[in-house]
Protein backbone atom coordinates (compact mmCIF):
# COMPACT_ATOMS: atom_id res chain seq x y z
CA UNK A 1 0.00 0.00 0.00
CA UNK A 2 1.15 3.43 -0.73
CA UNK A 3 1.94 5.66 1.76
CA UNK A 4 0.33 9.06 1.91
CA UNK A 5 2.37 11.92 2.57
CA UNK A 6 0.69 14.40 5.14
CA UNK A 7 1.11 18.14 5.07
CA UNK A 8 2.24 19.91 8.08
CA UNK A 9 0.63 23.13 8.26
CA UNK A 10 2.47 26.23 9.41
CA UNK A 11 -1.03 28.12 11.39
CA UNK A 12 -3.01 26.33 14.27
CA UNK A 13 -6.71 25.98 14.23
CA UNK A 14 -8.78 29.42 15.04
CA UNK A 15 -9.72 29.48 18.58
CA UNK A 16 -12.92 30.99 20.55
CA UNK A 17 -15.35 29.57 22.81
CA UNK A 18 -18.55 30.11 20.37
CA UNK A 19 -19.68 29.85 17.00
CA UNK A 20 -19.75 34.05 16.48
CA UNK A 21 -16.11 34.19 17.83
CA UNK A 22 -14.48 31.90 15.64
CA UNK A 23 -17.05 33.12 12.74
CA UNK A 24 -15.42 36.16 13.15
CA UNK A 25 -11.91 35.26 13.03
CA UNK A 26 -12.35 33.30 9.78
CA UNK A 27 -14.43 36.04 7.65
CA UNK A 28 -11.40 37.87 8.91
CA UNK A 29 -9.06 36.33 6.80
CA UNK A 30 -11.49 35.30 4.42
CA UNK A 31 -11.83 39.30 3.87
CA UNK A 32 -8.27 40.04 3.35
CA UNK A 33 -7.77 36.97 0.56
CA UNK A 34 -10.76 39.13 -0.90
CA UNK A 35 -9.48 42.16 -1.03
CA UNK A 36 -6.75 41.15 -2.93
CA UNK A 37 -9.17 39.94 -6.05
CA UNK A 38 -11.61 42.69 -7.42
CA UNK A 39 -13.84 39.41 -8.66
CA UNK A 40 -14.24 36.13 -7.38
CA UNK A 41 -11.52 34.98 -4.23
CA UNK A 42 -9.29 33.00 -4.68
CA UNK A 43 -5.58 31.34 -3.28
CA UNK A 44 -3.34 29.54 -5.36
CA UNK A 45 -2.24 25.91 -5.36
CA UNK A 46 1.30 23.78 -5.53
CA UNK A 47 -0.27 20.61 -5.91
CA UNK A 48 -2.99 22.20 -8.89
CA UNK A 49 0.94 24.09 -10.72
CA UNK A 50 -0.72 27.49 -8.91
CA UNK A 51 -3.61 27.71 -10.56
CA UNK A 52 -6.63 29.56 -8.62
CA UNK A 53 -8.86 27.48 -6.53
CA UNK A 54 -11.75 29.87 -5.75
CA UNK A 55 -13.22 29.96 -2.20
CA UNK A 56 -16.65 31.29 -2.55
CA UNK A 57 -18.40 27.67 -2.67
CA UNK A 58 -16.94 27.03 0.99
CA UNK A 59 -19.47 29.30 2.39
CA UNK A 60 -22.55 28.14 0.70
CA UNK A 61 -21.39 24.28 1.46
CA UNK A 62 -20.89 25.50 5.37
CA UNK A 63 -25.10 27.12 5.77
CA UNK A 64 -26.07 24.04 4.77
CA UNK A 65 -24.38 22.19 8.05
CA UNK A 66 -25.92 22.70 11.48
CA UNK A 67 -24.17 25.29 13.97
CA UNK A 68 -21.81 22.59 15.90
CA UNK A 69 -20.40 21.30 12.23
CA UNK A 70 -20.25 24.61 11.19
CA UNK A 71 -18.05 25.57 14.59
CA UNK A 72 -16.28 22.19 13.78
CA UNK A 73 -15.09 23.12 10.28
CA UNK A 74 -14.55 26.79 10.66
CA UNK A 75 -11.73 26.39 13.15
CA UNK A 76 -9.63 24.68 10.67
CA UNK A 77 -10.57 27.23 8.06
CA UNK A 78 -6.76 28.97 8.32
CA UNK A 79 -5.11 25.58 8.38
CA UNK A 80 -7.21 24.84 4.98
CA UNK A 81 -6.33 27.58 3.32
CA UNK A 82 -2.45 27.13 4.18
CA UNK A 83 -2.74 23.26 3.25
CA UNK A 84 -3.89 24.34 -0.07
CA UNK A 85 -1.64 26.64 -1.03
CA UNK A 86 1.48 24.58 -0.22
CA UNK A 87 1.09 20.70 -0.24
CA UNK A 88 2.08 19.10 -3.16
CA UNK A 89 0.25 15.84 -2.50
CA UNK A 90 -3.04 14.68 -2.65
CA UNK A 91 -4.19 12.06 -0.85
CA UNK A 92 -7.17 10.86 -2.76
CA UNK A 93 -8.79 11.94 -6.37
CA UNK A 94 -12.12 10.29 -7.76
CA UNK A 95 -14.80 10.94 -10.21
CA UNK A 96 -18.26 12.34 -8.70
CA UNK A 97 -20.64 9.43 -9.49
CA UNK A 98 -23.28 11.64 -10.07
CA UNK A 99 -21.39 13.55 -12.61
CA UNK A 100 -18.26 12.60 -14.48
CA UNK A 101 -17.53 16.47 -15.72
CA UNK A 102 -16.61 16.39 -11.83
CA UNK A 103 -13.94 15.63 -9.76
CA UNK A 104 -13.21 15.48 -6.03
CA UNK A 105 -9.64 15.45 -4.53
CA UNK A 106 -8.73 15.39 -0.93
CA UNK A 107 -5.99 16.23 1.15
CA UNK A 108 -4.65 15.41 4.78
CA UNK A 109 -2.94 17.95 6.56
CA UNK A 110 -2.23 18.30 10.52
CA UNK A 111 -2.21 21.89 12.61
CA UNK A 112 0.77 22.84 14.76
CA UNK A 113 -1.04 20.74 17.69
CA UNK A 114 -0.65 17.52 15.41
CA UNK A 115 -4.64 17.35 15.06
CA UNK A 116 -5.44 15.62 11.57
CA UNK A 117 -7.82 17.11 9.05
CA UNK A 118 -9.15 16.58 5.45
CA UNK A 119 -9.28 19.32 2.62
CA UNK A 120 -12.03 18.44 -0.10
CA UNK A 121 -10.82 20.50 -3.85
CA UNK A 122 -14.28 19.99 -6.66
CA UNK A 123 -13.06 20.38 -10.25
CA UNK A 124 -14.81 21.15 -12.88
CA UNK A 125 -13.07 19.28 -15.73
CA UNK A 126 -14.99 20.89 -18.26
CA UNK A 127 -14.15 24.88 -17.32
CA UNK A 128 -11.29 22.98 -15.62
CA UNK A 129 -12.02 25.64 -12.09
CA UNK A 130 -11.39 24.45 -8.93
CA UNK A 131 -13.44 24.97 -6.14
CA UNK A 132 -12.54 24.78 -2.46
CA UNK A 133 -15.43 22.65 -0.95
CA UNK A 134 -14.68 21.83 2.54
CA UNK A 135 -12.81 21.00 5.19
CA UNK A 136 -13.20 18.83 8.58
CA UNK A 137 -11.32 16.89 11.09
CA UNK A 138 -10.25 13.35 10.58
Amino acid sequence: MQAVEIYCTKTDKLTGTDYHEVVRKARRVYKDITSKSKRKPYIRSAYFKREKVFLDYFWQHLQEKNWHDRLRRLRFYSCALDLIKNSRSCYESKFNPNNYSEMFYKFKGTTQSKEIFIVQVKENLKRGEKYFLSVFPE
